[in-house]
């Protein structure tokens, strides 16, 4: 008994714990704080759209994924991330059968740059699980009619979802998933 409590303790970790938050699911399950968002962001606009015209996406919310490539502080407080945006697949890649395997799946290829200027509290900004280089961020914002130095846009955000390296795949992934 007593060599099993550990492997319980941590099976009820895994599934009570985190995997919500990173959304363990065969589709995106929206966190509460999340929905009015992900409704307000349905109708896709691409990046193609936005940067030929900025200004006329200024009053729509967008909900894009991106894979963070860059990061530094700005004097406000708030930190600038350089994001590489990545199309969603709506039904996510998973290790087996169970629902609880699955992560969040978004292309390998790169659609392009684009910045976003966020608040992180203090454990967005460190330890294992904070957004550094490579973790999947899913951002609500709205374009600001600026560019970055890549030329993608930036985008004032009003909400964004954090998935942490490892906890997320890339279409890459294919080969040792099931769908």
């Amino acid at each position: 008994m007593r060599k099993r409590m550990p492997s319980l303790l941590l099976l009820l970790a895994v599934g009570c714990g985190g995997g919500a938050s990173y959304n363990y699911a065969r589709t995106y399950e929206p966190l509460s704080a999340e929905k009015g968002h992900l409704s307000r962001s349905e109708a896709p606009v691409s990046l193609e759209q936005v940067k030929r015209d900025p200004n006329g996406y200024k009053a729509d919310e967008l909900g894009w994924f991106g894979v963070v490539t860059g990061m530094g502080d700005l004097s406000d407080g708030k930190t600038r991330i350089s994001l590489s945006l990545r199309a969603h697949q709506e039904r996510h890649l998973c290790g087996d059968e169970r629902g609880s395997s699955c992560r969040v799946t978004v292309s390998e290829k790169d659609l392009g740059p684009f910045t976003v200027d966020v608040a992180l509290n203090p454990e967005e900004k460190l330890g294992q699980d904070r957004v550094w280089f490579g973790s999947l961020l899913r951002v609500y914002g709205h374009p600001t009619g600026e560019y970055d130095t890549e030329g993608g846009p930036l985008l004032d955000v009003t909400y964004f979802r954090h998935f942490p390296r490892g906890t997320y795949v890339t279409t890459a992934s294919r080969g040792g998933m099931r769908r």
